[in-house]
């Protein structure tokens, strides 16, 4: 693991970083990335965003699907922060305890916060958290692959 920190990162420097763009990019700003190790960061659900048009339009809220995203890439800043993974992809492996429970509406915040706990032949296992209102809205644990250094091993 590496110990250099990158603090306060806004979307433009986060585009460096990996490949999702908007409207799929979910995350706005980092306020810190421990390189290899975590990340803070967070998201605002402005009342304009795509999904909540159809997500359900008397009731609108994040899909569950996308809240998970948020915390995949923020956890995946701490692996692409790194010079020489700039700009690479990082695929999802496997995804274990997720749990929803709260409810996340438009204008409102997720702040996340997501720690690697091993990086090892390009397999990252992470877990992740993300809260709203200081109430934990979503968590999961999960594993990210580095499909350019798992090539290395094989």
């Amino acid at each position: 693991m590496e110990d250099e920190i990158i603090k306060n990162i806004d979307k433009n420097k986060i585009l460096e970083f990996q490949q999702n763009r908007d409207p799929f990019l979910m995350i706005d700003y980092a306020e810190e990335i421990v390189i290899g190790e975590s990340v803070k960061g967070y998201k605002d659900f402005d009342k304009d965003e795509w999904f909540f048009k159809v997500h359900w339009p008397s009731d609108p809220n994040v899909p569950g699907v996308l809240q998970i995203e948020c915390l995949f890439q923020t956890a995946s800043l701490a692996i692409l922060a790194k010079p020489e993974n700039n700009g690479k992809i990082m695929y999802v492996s496997s995804l274990d305890k997720v749990r929803f429970l709260k409810k996340i509406t438009p204008g409102k915040r997720l702040e996340i916060n997501a720690k690697i706990e091993n990086f090892n032949r390009g397999i990252a296992k992470s877990r992740a958290e993300g809260k709203v209102d200081n109430e934990l809205a979503v968590k999961a644990e999960f594993s990210l692959v580095l499909p350019n250094e798992i090539k290395k091993y094989i």
